[in-house]
């Protein structure tokens, strides 16, 4: 299924939002209860391009934003919070409430929205995020790529960089060890490592994050929204660690542990991840 699904385009209108220092490509697909969905640190938006059609057969209104530096987005060398830009974005819709789901580091940032704004949000899916405030020393064989990708970026090799980025989050890990390249979709890979390629170039300009106080790590019994936890058994040792934690902290939350998937689940089993997404909305009043 993953390998039909195309990557390299937008698959509607790009939508302009001006916000403070920046300026925000986004897109709007789909008509119900809306679904903000916020993306990894290694790619961009449209890493959802297989999540959004899903969820819209099933009846909900799709937002998505490419986040500041990252996709068509950009930003000035300034000082900002993202969960701000979260709720920047449902402002310009005019959405009062969604649902939020967010992949890696656009999980911890949503997870910090929820956390400000709570009022905002009608649920949370965390998919193979962070916590704010919350870092587990990686493994060796971990750390070890993590130094070379580290190196790599020194070295202005961004191609290798971006190769291994690509083995840490979307070969995965089983044991400790790095799982081979073969093991996922040929396509599915390579669409990742192109977005991250493009996140490499030098002159990107990202910002400088600006992150609640105190973090999340310390406020996740207030969590107050109806939360899932979906993570992959192949992800990295530290965000399974942080999905046992929410799991365990914030009240009334759900996990669910899909196996043979690691860190970009959205991109490998799309169909599994939306039908846990509308399992988890299902059931919830609807919201506007």
């Amino acid at each position: 299924m993953p390998s039909s699904i195309d990557y390299d385009t937008n698959t509607s209108e790009t939508i302009w939002i001006d916000v403070p220092g920046g300026r925000l490509a986004a897109q709007d697909e789909g008509e119900g209860p809306p679904v903000l969905l916020v993306h990894s640190a290694v790619v961009n938006r449209r890493s959802w391009n297989g999540v959004v059609p899903r969820l819209v057969e099933a009846g909900y209104r799709v937002l998505r934003f490419d986040m500041r530096g990252f996709g068509e987005s950009t930003t000035d060398e300034v000082e900002y919070a993202p969960h701000e830009d979260v709720v920047a974005v449902l402002d310009h819709f005019g959405v009062g409430r969604a649902a939020v789901a967010g992949n890696s580091m656009g999980a911890a940032f949503t997870l910090d929205a929820v956390l400000e704004s709570p009022d905002r949000f009608a649920a949370f899916i965390w998919v193979g995020g962070g916590i704010g405030g919350y870092n587990k020393e990686p493994a060796a064989s971990e750390d070890s790529l993590f130094t070379a990708e580290g190196e790599a970026e020194d070295a202005k090799d961004w191609d290798l960089a971006a190769e291994l980025d690509t083995r840490i989050w979307m070969d995965g890990w089983r044991d400790g060890v790095n799982e081979p390249a073969t093991r996922v979709d040929a396509q599915v890979r390579a669409s990742m490592k192109a977005m991250d390629r493009e996140l490499l170039e030098p002159g990107r300009v990202y910002g400088e994050f600006k992150r609640p106080a105190p973090p999340a790590i310390e406020r996740l019994e207030t969590v107050a929204v109806p939360t899932l936890i979906v993570i992959g058994t192949l992800d990295t040792g530290g965000t399974r660690s942080s999905a046992e934690i929410l799991a365990e902290r914030v009240p009334g939350a759900r996990i669910e542990r899909m196996p043979e998937v690691a860190h970009i689940i959205g991109m490998e089993q799309p169909d599994k991840l939306v039908a846990l997404i509308v399992e988890h909305l299902a059931p919830l009043p609807r919201w506007a």
